[in-house]
Formats: C-alpha cells, structure tokens, sequence
C-alpha cells in the first residue's frame, strides 16, 4: 500500500488548509449522496490523473471497478455499488459541479475517511476544507460516530497541515502512513472555538436552547443532524443578553433569498406554516437563520439548490419586545 488507502479506508488528497483569515470564508459544498453514472465517469477522469492520485493506494483497482461497473450496469443511479462497506459522496460546489469525492467507512464507533479533491481547477479555493467540515458534520451529527480517523501518506503536506488545524491529533505511524484522530468529545469543544471548523458564531438564548434540545432528541438524526450541528456550535446567552438584531425562536425577519425579499417568522414543528411564512427551525431555512443577526449573509442547501440567505433586516424579537418565554 503506497499511503491512503482511496477506496477502503482512507486517505485525503489534494486538500488546501485555510489561512485563519481565510477560515470564515470557505467556499461552499455539498455532499451529494447520489452517484450517477456522469459521476462514475467523472470519477475516472481523476483517477487517471498521477497528481490526483500520487499519494493514493488502490487507485488502478478503483478505475477498473468503475470502467466495468459503467460497462455492466445500464441503471442511471449507481449509489448502491458504491455504499458498499461505507458512504460515498460527490462533493459539488455551490453551481453543483462535482470537484471531488468522500467515502466515509464506519468500523463501530469509529469512522475513517478518505477525501479527494478530483479536479484540479479546484485546487487552493480551499474546497478541501470545506468538504472535510461537511464530512465531520456528517460523521459525528448523523453517522453518531465517536472519532474521524485519516490515514495520511506522509508526503501529503497539504493535507496534513489541513487535518491538523481542524483538531486531528497524531495517533501513529508506519513507513507509509501517519494517522490522526479527532475524537467526538474534541470536536464538540472546538467547534465553539475554531473557525476553521464552523462559519461566524451564531447565538441562542438559554430557553431556546433547552427547547432545541429536547427537539433534537426526539427526532431521527438523519433528519435533523443540521439543526444539531448548529445548536453544539452556538454561543448561549440570557434571554435579556442576546442582542436585538439575532433571529430567536418566534421572531420576524426580512430575509433576502437569492435576491428575492421573503419575510420569515421562526417557530417550532408544531406552528410551521410555509404558505404563511411561518417555517420550522427544523426546516432548511429555518436552521440557516437560527441564531444569525441582521446583515449575516450564508449559503444554505435549500430544496435540492443551494441558496444565498441574507438577515436583510429584523422585524420583531421576542427578547427585544420584552417578552422572555415565548
């Protein structure tokens, strides 16, 4: 094995760690978890490449599998070739053009993971990042994982420096490959604190905290791990702290989505309503403002696009109203 194993265990290639100034202004991805046949053949484009796959082991063996998956299989879906023993996305950018691919593989508690950055265009916009905070999410808020381990061949530099600024501890060495671990217990810590690993910070009030939580428990993971991701990573603060311009659960706001003005009050399931602009935290939209303040601007995955969400300007908070148990 040369370092990094590309299709059973892991191996990250061709990643660009972010700069701290850099590291609140990630480029947005998304991993999609539909592998089409255009994927396949994307796939083996960069396979092909040497400096794609110049420090991967299995790379040959992978292109054959897919050439003959592709030859083989006349479906237009091919996910379920490619879950076998783990997860595999295409990981797209915000115009949805695939840049390169995640295999997350499961062990019991453990989950190792190979990241590529296939398409070169792509190199040093700091995608790599991106997709490895994606896959982290992923991993620890859906898959309940209790540690991320990357086996890294030791001429990678890039991606070691990357998997080290986002919390990944050495754990050992062979002549081929140094692993790293992020343990689940690490990973909640700094995602409060690193922003190398979430966007700006986001704050909820202590109520509204209490109640997302024992929102969260009740619901399946693979629903609602965004939601979850947001509330671990959040600042908390007294109800008569938080300031006036943060959208808290039951507030009004003028978003501006893609351009278009929408304005948006934030409930809970019970109360959601979208025809009547009322939307549930636990919706897309919902979780993207949760805990923003007036002029944030993200981009959100919503209804199979990805979306700009402006805070254009709050229309009423609850805790700026005087009430604090809404």
């Amino acid at each position: 094995m040369r370092g990094g194993s590309l299709w059973g265990a892991s191996g990250p290639a061709a990643l660009d760690p972010p700069t701290d100034q850099e590291a609140r202004q990630l480029p947005f991805v998304w991993l999609c978890p539909e592998i089409t046949r255009a994927h396949a053949l994307i796939l083996m484009d960069w396979l092909a490449d040497d400096r794609v796959t110049r420090h991967l082991s299995d790379s040959p063996h992978v292109s054959r599998f897919i050439a003959r998956t592709v030859e083989r299989t006349g479906f237009p879906v091919l996910t379920p070739l490619f879950n076998q023993g783990g997860r595999f996305f295409i990981v797209c950018d915000r115009h949805d053009k695939p840049a390169g691919f995640v295999r997350l593989v499961k062990t019991g508690p453990t989950c190792e993971i190979v990241l590529v950055i296939g398409d070169r265009a792509h190199w040093g916009q700091s995608l790599g990042a991106s997709a490895l905070r994606a896959s982290m999410k992923l991993a620890f808020f859906d898959m309940r994982v209790h540690s991320v381990v990357a086996n890294i061949h030791p001429g990678n530099a890039r991606s070691l420096g990357l998997f080290r600024r986002c919390g990944f501890q050495f754990e050992r060495r062979t002549p081929t490959l140094e692993s790293y671990v992020l343990p689940v217990h690490r990973y909640l810590r700094l995602l409060r604190e690193d922003s190398s690993l979430s966007d700006g910070a986001i704050r909820l009030t202590q109520l509204d905290e209490e109640r997302l939580r024992h929102l969260v428990m009740f619901e399946p993971a693979a629903s609602i791990y965004e939601l979850e991701h947001e509330i671990e990573r959040a600042s908390v603060v007294r109800p008569r702290d938080v300031p006036h311009d943060v959208v808290t659960m039951n507030s009004r706001a003028l978003l501006r989505v893609d351009g278009a003005d929408l304005e948006a009050a934030l409930v809970y399931p019970e109360h959601a309503d979208d025809t009547a602009g009322r939307f549930s935290v636990d919706s897309a939209l919902g979780t993207a403002i949760l805990g923003c303040r007036e002029g944030d601007a993200i981009d959100w995955r919503i209804r199979d696009l990805t979306c700009r969400v402006q805070i254009a300007r709050m229309l009423y908070q609850p805790e700026a109203a005087g009430v604090f148990d809404l």
